[in-house]
């Protein structure tokens, strides 16, 4: 039995039979189809690994007075989302033991309360991540193009209220989500969503780039070192797309996911496909145990300040 509650619920299309699932996936390839059997204590690990370095890089930001400025708050926030995903798996792996092992004895009701609470927390991780990845694309490009007037766009209170939008739409969204989450329309929205959001990233990181581009040319040609505003404007070009990377390898293949529910449920290619689901949960902590690291890596002030929380340098 797989974790991540919220994700298992959309495992198996809800219009494709027990019967024909089965014999789908026997029709579709046999061995090769039966899935991927990983065991519990592997996600029990990613998730706490994960949990550690989110809290690190939370931690680092609210330490360091430098770190204070709208970019790292989001950056913050995104961590948090990361935390979300870790604290919601190993809280639903917890809740499994405890009544696997009798140690925990709760009515039908109850359980199925549980459940939907942790469904939300995660489901509410997966758009609150796509969307501050979008902010934070944003506040770069913003950096880039409208350096002068960078801080009198991108304000503390525009972040805060941006920041509060994006937690109270992720909350309301992932609740819609659990409730009609058999719903097509319901998935579609959501497939429409991550779409969105990889396009408008896509579009940025290729404008910035090209900008970046243009620079070096130019530097190039007059023979001149480069200043230390572009080349930073390079670096956080290069990390951001980075990022994207990760996240588009990581939850790409449960939206391919989402996207076959929906157009070919009872497909035996398509019920092969589903055999990988928890293959797809692994990626998903994946992302949230590579985000830290590239902050760590590709941050030195950021590193500096991991540093000195890991020693308690405080």
């Amino acid at each position: 039995m797989s974790t991540l509650a919220a994700l298992r619920l959309l495992r198996e299309p809800s219009n494709a039979s027990e019967g024909n699932h089965s014999n789908a996936t026997v029709g579709a390839g046999g061995g090769w189809c039966q899935g991927l059997d990983i065991p519990n204590e592997l996600f029990l690990a990613l998730g706490l690994v994960s949990l550690v370095e989110n809290l690190l890089v939370v931690a680092a930001v609210l330490k360091n007075r430098n770190l204070h400025s709208p970019t790292y708050y989001f950056i913050c926030c995104l961590a948090v989302s990361d935390m979300l995903v870790s604290i919601s798996n190993l809280a639903e792996m917890l809740f499994m033991l405890l009544l696997e092992h009798g140690v925990l004895v709760m009515r039908p009701s109850i359980v199925r309360h549980m459940d939907s609470v942790i469904d939300t927390l995660i489901c509410s991780s997966v758009v609150s991540s796509l969307s501050f990845l979008g902010v934070i694309a944003v506040d770069r490009y913003i950096t880039i193009f409208y350096a002068l007037r960078y801080h009198s766009i991108m304000t503390l209170q525009r972040a805060v209220v941006t920041m509060a939008s994006v937690w109270l739409a992720s909350t309301v969204s992932s609740t819609v989500l659990i409730t009609y989450y058999r719903s097509n329309t319901i998935l579609l929205c959501l497939i429409g969503f991550f779409l969105f959001m990889l396009v408008l990233m896509l579009v940025l990181y290729i404008h910035m780039f090209a900008l970046a581009r243009h620079h070096l040319h130019s530097i190039s040609s007059q023979q001149k070192p480069p200043t230390a505003h572009r080349g930073g404007s390079l670096k956080g070009a290069v990390t951001l797309t980075i990022l994207l990377g990760v996240f588009f390898i990581c939850w790409g293949p449960f939206f391919f996911h989402l996207i076959l529910i929906v157009t070919c449920p009872t497909n035996p290619f398509c019920a092969c496909f589903f055999s990988y689901f928890n293959l797809f949960l692994i990626l998903i902590i994946c992302n949230s145990v590579i985000d830290p690291l590239i902050y760590a890596f590709r941050s030195q002030e950021l590193r500096r300040t991991l540093r000195e929380v890991v020693t308690c340098s405080w």
